[in-house]
């Protein structure tokens, strides 16, 4: 494969490769659920349950996260991750029984947990370093890898029924992605004197700052947005907005496919307007289009609202992974750990909404959560805001002599 001259492209495919990785190898597994079930004679509750492992492993990972990013760095625990993420699809084809398919699940989840840290750690820098927005399109070749992985599984579900087979054709992709991966990646730099203040203040209070908190509330809600969206829309589309078996697919299929196209144009926007107001617009954007959805009723507006919610959303994780990557690790650590939370509770949440009252009302909970992510879009301190103030005037004393 050509190596880029360009060393910002080079360092952009490799942690590229990360992120299409992680998309790929949970879409894999994903997709031989039925397989998986009949091969280990699992109940529904039980595939819930073996699902659901998968994460709470990655939010296990949370408090391990932290000491192993500055004990090996981001690109160090990317690769290994990445890795052990390949070797776990052998052992997931290879349990015996129920028991360890949800230990393998649950290790999995620790390592998603892990890589998602690591990955989103290494885009951040590269946006850092060459002052270059990057991270929504690196956001894009998650689904990309998502969709390359549901692409294999069709092709060898029609050549053979084996999962061991299957497994091993997608470990060794994954191989692949991150031996590229490993000639791209960028070295962890040490960090800045500030950065190093910043960290000794909050480990000494043991609380995150207030800042922190607002991103990890946009996390948690913005991923209850997608989640929820990719979740339910087929069910509304079905049984609210009266659409045939053919066409209730397209829910779904509209919010994921603006979903990739916003994320690969979003860059751009944050270059222009700043990750701020790309947030909290993008956020109303998906509020305003689900009411809009849930009043008008019929198949025309349900489409048009989902295709808002997926524009408007698609920006807020990879802005708020940038920001709180900013903050160090640990921050990026629990902000990642609420953005799994958010894709644990949130589908939960709508089922017990909808079950006491319509589904109606429990996609209005979704547009809540949207609203509540553009109101922490404007109280977090983006990195565009800080860069737009004044630098504070120097003393003449302090001026070195023969510089004016």
């Amino acid at each position: 494969m050509r190596v880029s001259s360009d060393p910002f492209r080079r360092h952009q495919w490799a942690i590229a490769a990360l992120f299409c990785s992680l998309g790929f190898q949970y879409a894999t597994w994903a997709s031989r659920i039925p397989a998986l079930k009949d091969d280990l004679g699992l109940s529904a509750a039980e595939v819930g349950v073996l699902l659901m492992a998968a994460g709470i492993g990655a939010v296990v990972s949370f408090p391990l996260v932290d000491p192993l990013m500055r004990r090996f760095g981001s690109r160090t625990l990317a690769l290994l991750s990445a890795l052990g993420l390949a070797a776990l699809l052998f052992a997931l084809a290879a349990a015996p029984n129920f028991p360890l398919a949800l230990l393998v699940l649950g290790l999995d989840g620790v390592l998603v947990g892990c890589l998602n840290v690591a990955m989103n750690a290494q885009g951040a820098a590269l946006e850092a370093r060459f002052e270059r927005t990057t991270m929504a399109r690196l956001h894009a070749t998650f689904s990309g890898g998502s969709l390359l992985a549901a692409l294999l599984a069709s092709r060898m579900n029609a050549v053979t029924p084996s999962v061991t087979a299957h497994f091993a054709v997608a470990a060794a992709l994954l191989v692949l992605l991150g031996a590229y991966a490993r000639t791209g990646l960028l070295a962890d730099d040490a960090p800045a004197p500030g950065q190093k203040e910043k960290k000794a203040r909050r480990g000494k209070r043991g609380m995150p700052s207030r800042v922190v908190l607002w991103m990890c509330c946009a996390m948690a809600f913005g991923t209850v947005t997608e989640g929820a969206m990719n979740d339910w829309s087929t069910l509304y589309m079905r049984e609210v907005a009266g659409a045939s078996h053919q066409l209730a697919p397209l829910g779904i299929a509209v919010v994921s496919a603006m979903m990739v196209l916003a994320r690969l144009f979003a860059d751009g926007w944050r270059g222009r307007f700043g990750d701020g107001r790309v947030v909290v617009l993008g956020s109303a954007l998906a509020t305003a289009g689900l009411v809009l959805a849930l009043a008008g009723g019929g198949v025309v507006t349900a489409l048009t609202g989902f295709a808002c919610v997926g524009l408007g959303i698609a920006a807020v994780t990879p802005c708020v992974y940038v920001a709180a990557a900013r903050q160090g690790s640990d921050a990026l650590a629990l902000v990642a750990a609420m953005g799994t939370t958010g894709l644990l509770a949130g589908p939960p949440l709508i089922g017990f909404v909808a079950g006491a009252s319509s589904l109606v009302w429990g996609l209005g909970v979704v547009a809540a959560a949207a609203a509540v992510v553009c109101l922490c879009g404007t109280r977090i301190r983006w990195q565009d805001a800080e860069r737009q103030e004044p630098p504070a005037p120097q003393p003449r004393a302090e001026a070195a002599p023969g510089t004016g």
